[in-house]
């Protein structure tokens, strides 16, 4: 799969409980960027956060620790980023989503996934 050198970085920010179609609703992102065949997607979980609703959400305090936040990075070309975000948009209920571009420097499998 080849990444252009200019691309665009999509970011989306929700919280691990968020659902979709009784999935996780990170992991219901991941498999349709896959699905779309999109370069790759991460996603990354924060011991500490706050959205739109200023609630606190950690992992230091037992209670709010079931839905910390999270955040998918998926980076492609803009075409194919801006095909994917209507399937984003039907599945995403809150949350932040940005749109960066960004300058691709390496993009390749490493030894133990070729």
């Amino acid at each position: 799969m080849q990444t252009p050198t200019d691309a665009l970085l999509l970011r989306i920010f929700i919280g691990e409980s968020d659902r979709c179609h009784h999935k996780p609703l990170y992991e219901a992102i991941v498999l349709a960027a896959r699905e779309a065949q999109l370069a790759g997607a991460t996603v990354l979980r924060g011991p500490l956060g706050f959205g739109q609703s200023s609630r606190l959400h950690t992992s230091k305090i037992l209670q709010l620790s079931m839905d910390l936040p999270l955040v998918i990075e998926i980076v492609d070309s803009e075409e194919k980023i801006n095909s994917f975000l209507p399937t984003l948009e039907k599945m995403i209920g809150g949350g932040l989503v940005t749109l960066e571009k960004v300058k691709v420097l390496h993009y390749r499998a490493g030894e133990g996934e070729k």
